[in-house]
C-alpha cells in the first residue's frame, strides 16, 4: 500500500484532471463520478481516500467486497460498485453489498438479481463489449437493446458501462468512447429510458472518456498505485 499522504496527493491530481477534462468538454465536474477501483487494496487505503472525500469504491469480487465493507463499516455513506464480472449464483450477496452493479450482461443474471432484490429496484448498468473481444464479458452492441427490453421490468437500468480494448492510440480509444455515447443515445431514444449513466474510462484514458461523455470513471492505479498482490 502507498503511504496515505501519497494516496491523497494522487486523488487530488486525478480530481484536477477530471475538472480540466470537463472544462475542455464544456461540462460541469459535478456531472462526473470518480469510482476508485480498490481491488486487492487494503481497507486502510480505502480509508485514506475516504478521509479526502472519496465515497465511491469499486470491487471485482463479491467476497473481497464483503470483507472490505465490514472492515470499513465505521465510515459513513460509502457507495460500493460492482465492476467485475458477476456470476448469477453470487447475485444474492451482490445485491446486499453493492449500491450499483455495473456489469449486468445476461438474462440469467437479470432474473437472479431481481429475485434477490425482491423486485425491480436494484440499480444496474449494462456492460457492453464495445471492442468485440473474445476475452471480455459484456453484451455485443447489437444485443444491448434486446437485453434492455427483457430486463427493464426486473431491474433499474441506469445506463451503460464498458472496458474498451487497451490501446496506446488515443484516437482509437476515443473512437470506442464515441461509439458508446452514440449507442447510449440511440437506445435511450428508442426505449424511452433515460440511461443517464455512462461508465467508461480508467486510469490511462479517463480524460478522453470524460471528453466523450462519461459520467462515471473507474480509477485504480492512478490513485492507489499498482495492485497489492
Amino acid at each position: 500500500m502507498l503511504p496515505s499522504s501519497e494516496i491523497v496527493a494522487r486523488l487530488d491530481s486525478v480530481r484536477d484532471l477530471v475538472e480540466r477534462a470537463c472544462s475542455r468538454a464544456h461540462r460541469g465536474a459535478s456531472g462526473v463520478s470518480v469510482v476508485l477501483a480498490s481491488k486487492t487494496q487494503p481497507p486502510e487505503a480505502i480509508e485514506a481516500a475516504y478521509r479526502r472525500g472519496a465515497r465511491d469504491f469499486g470491487e471485482n469480487y463479491v467476497q473481497e467486497a464483503l470483507a472490505k465493507r465490514e472492515a470499513t463499516a465505521h465510515l459513513a455513506d460509502i457507495r460500493w460498485h460492482m465492476i467485475g464480472h458477476l456470476q448469477s449464483n453470487k447475485a444474492k450477496a451482490a445485491v446486499s453489498i453493492f449500491d450499483l452493479i455495473q456489469t449486468l450482461d445476461s438474462d440469467r443474471l437479470v432474473r437472479a438479481i431481481a429475485q434477490a432484490a425482491a423486485g425491480p429496484n436494484k440499480k444496474v448498468l449494462i456492460e457492453v463489449n464495445i471492442g468485440g473481444e473474445a476475452s471480455k464479458k459484456g453484451v455485443a452492441p447489437d444485443n444491448v437493446e434486446r437485453l434492455i427490453d427483457g430486463s427493464r421490468d426486473f431491474v433499474d437500468i441506469r445506463g451503460l458501462m464498458t472496458i474498451p480494448p487497451p490501446s496506446n492510440n488515443w484516437t482509437e480509444a476515443r473512437r470506442h468512447f464515441i461509439r458508446m455515447r452514440e449507442l447510449r443515445d440511440r437506445i435511450a431514444a428508442s426505449t424511452g429510458l433515460a440511461l443517464s449513466e455512462l461508465s467508461m474510462g480508467m486510469s490511462d484514458d479517463f480524460e478522453i472518456a470524460i471528453e466523450e461523455g462519461a459520467t462515471i470513471v473507474r480509477i485504480g492505479r492512478a490513485v492507489f498505485g499498482e495492485r497489492v498482490r
